[in-house]
């Protein structure tokens, strides 16, 4: 082979592998199958000269197959031998969503030219009477190909959003909209078909809304998609939001719950009867808290029964409904039928009316214990919300055990974690006038130090951005949270309507700590940033002060 330059063999430490980026040209130049069955990558072009990583260099096919590649690039090579474990790694990097959408794009362009030269098209008629063609093959992969960017990307959801002249894809990570991957105009309605399909959902239905979920394999775990479609100018938007048990279904403390919360929360699962609600806005992860309730509760011998909408992840051993407004299956009606399936533990998805809160008192009192969810900005604001909905505020205070109140913030990369400097004394001393109704006792607990007497001690974090974070400093996500525990003395307050200036007063002598609080304790344990508490707690006071930091 007279264009090879030189055999490399034993070498692999010479070359960072992990960090070596593979020129969009060099995807481009050889097909995945290629490389998957001859086992040999061009990973770098220097001078007119190409590196290839092969793991067999003895093997005749792969020779052949090298060398037909090497005269088609018109190019030199100087070859690097890699191991069978190290070959995955650098053949991920052949995986470019970019390039392998573009293949099926032009797969695509190439299918629908020859339909229409050599044989009739098949198609379907849609609602608007326009006819759709649907190409199976690469619309699939185009379809493929965003799935699977999403989950190796850590996505929560994946839009998919006609333009005027495009369709954008973008994906939610960490709770932030990243735009990905665009496509042609005129290709869009055919990714939609194939995910309606996908979902069982009606293909020619374009002028109303539907819902539908699907699931995929992924090793021997299943991952589930809940897919929304919504009529807009352009066309129509899609939103697949990814429901990875495995992912979110984790234990209270790595969700971010500790101290005196989770001592809280771990008791209260050990009650026969009452009311366990979770607070906060769309998006703040109470669904997830619920489920990891529910696995806790969820043993042999206890009949729980679930009211959702929808039914988000299927938990063995759970006998869990999905509500239909629309035959009027409601949270209220269900709970209804609920009360007659002889349950131990009732979990209503969410309180909207006035009905579905005076059933869920209902039952709590009558011997159930009930998870549900509330749309609050605080904990504490539970209460009045539920009075505000019809609740007697005697039958509140009977029932009530413990409200979450929980947001989600960016959690600082592990990988490219560093000491922040620069912090200025204005920070600092915000950041001891929030923690200054916290004991000393429950800071040393959490910091293994008092901030507000060793302020020298005092570290702020950030992330510098690396491969592992996409260079977006911050990967994954933590909970901050606060737990109003209704003990004796609050239930009497609550049956006696006390404001919640009052209720807060007295939380406050049982260790409560506020979500802030709750943030800025993980920003000094170097969990988040205090940039992140500010956004979640729709705080503006300090942004100033913050952005005035000496660095």
């Amino acid at each position: 082979m007279s264009n090879i330059i030189t055999l490399k063999k034993n070498n692999q430490k010479e070359i960072d592998w992990d960090n070596v980026e593979i020129s969009n040209e060099l995807i481009s130049s050889i097909p995945l199958e290629s490389a998957v069955e001859y086992r040999f990558v061009p990973f770098r072009e220097e001078g007119g000269v190409l590196s290839i990583a092969m793991v067999d260099f003895e093997d005749r096919d792969s020779q052949n197959a090298l060398r037909f590649y090497i005269d088609k690039q018109n190019k030199k090579a100087l070859i690097y031998k890699v191991s069978e474990e190290l070959f995955p790694t650098i053949l991920n990097k052949l995986k470019s969503p970019e390039i392998e959408i573009s293949k099926a794009v032009e797969s695509f362009k190439k299918e629908s030219e020859e339909s229409r030269q050599k044989k009739p098209v098949k198609a379907s008629r849609s609602g608007d009477g326009q006819l759709n063609v649907i190409q199976e093959a690469p619309v699939a992969k185009m379809v493929e190909v965003i799935i699977k960017n999403a989950i190796e990307g850590g996505s929560s959801d994946i839009h998919i959003e006609p333009l005027e002249k495009k369709v954008r894809i973008r994906y939610r990570v960490d709770g932030v909209l990243h735009s990905s991957l665009f496509l042609p105009k005129n290709i869009g309605p055919a990714v939609v078909s194939r995910v309606k399909i996908l979902s069982n959902l009606k293909i020619d239905e374009k002028r109303k809304p539907q819902d539908g979920r699907f699931r995929i394999k992924k090793g021997e775990e299943f991952i589930d998609f809940r897919v929304s479609t919504f009529p807009v100018s352009q066309g129509e938007k899609v939103v697949m939001r990814i429901l990875d048990k495995d992912d979110n279904l984790i234990n209270l403390k790595t969700l971010g719950f500790m101290g005196r919360d989770l001592e809280k929360i771990n008791e209260v699962t050990t009650e026969p009867y009452g009311i366990i609600l979770i607070t906060g806005p769309t998006g703040s992860g109470k669904s997830t808290t619920l489920y990891s309730l529910l696995r806790i509760l969820n043993k042999e011998g206890t009949n729980i029964v679930t009211l959702e909408d929808p039914v988000e992840y299927v938990l063995e051993g759970v006998s869990q409904s999905q509500v239909r407004p629309e035959i009027d299956y409601t949270f209220a009606s269900g709970l209804r039928s609920i009360l007659r399936q002889d349950p131990d533990i009732i979990m209503v998805g969410e309180i909207r009316d006035s009905e579905t809160a005076e059933l869920t008192v209902h039952a709590a009192l009558t011997g159930h214990l009930v998870l549900s969810t509330l749309h609050t900005n605080t904990a504490i604001g539970a209460v009045s919300r539920l009075v505000d909905m019809g609740t007697k505020s005697f039958l509140l205070s009977s029932a009530l055990k413990i409200v979450i109140g929980q947001r989600l913030v960016r959690r600082i990369c592990n990988n490219c974690k560093k000491e922040r400097k620069g912090i200025s004394q204005e920070v600092i001393a915000m950041v001891k006038q929030e923690l200054k109704d916290i004991p000393e006792d429950v800071l040393k607990d959490y910091l293994g130090y008092n901030p507000l007497k060793e302020p020298e001690k005092i570290k702020f974090y950030e992330g510098q951005g690396c491969r592992n974070c996409g260079d977006q400093g911050m990967k994954g996500r933590i909970l901050i949270s606060e737990i109003f525990d209704v003990n004796k003395e609050i239930a009497q307050m609550i049956g006696d309507s006390k404001d919640e200036y009052s209720l807060l007063n007295a939380t406050q002598k049982d260790g409560f700590t506020t979500m802030k609080q709750d943030g800025m304790i993980k920003v000094l344990k170097g969990e988040t940033t205090i940039e992140e508490i500010q956004r979640v707690t729709d705080d503006t006071s300090g942004k100033e002060v913050i952005s005035a930091k000496g660095e």
